[in-house]
């Protein structure tokens, strides 16, 4: 049985299921979803593995593990072809208010 390759379209798909799924994680404290907040900067994914780039809006956020375990759960359990998910926390470029959308 041939594998076949994923083509833009589905992996854009792949994307906006996703993305949609992260826009329902909702920040308990701003009581604003990731997406909108402007936190996540990006997505990836090989061999059902996700890696989530994404920051907070804060260095030492006291949430960021509940954060991370929502994201987790969100994708695992509603999107079929992750199997795990890795977050990348990064602080460049900083977030700023600008950010939300």
């Amino acid at each position: 049985m041939t594998k076949e390759p994923q083509t833009t379209d589905s992996v854009s798909d792949l994307q906006d299921r996703m993305l949609t799924e992260m826009e329902k994680v909702i920040d308990p404290e701003l009581r604003v979803d990731l997406v909108s907040l402007g936190l996540i900067y990006g997505l990836s994914m090989t061999d059902g593995v996700v890696t989530v780039t994404m920051t907070l809006t804060t260095m030492g956020c006291p949430i960021s593990d509940v954060l991370a375990n929502l994201i987790q759960a969100a994708l695992e359990n509603k999107v079929a072809e992750v199997k795990e998910v890795k977050i990348d926390l990064v602080w460049e470029p900083a977030w700023t208010p600008a950010k939300m959308s």
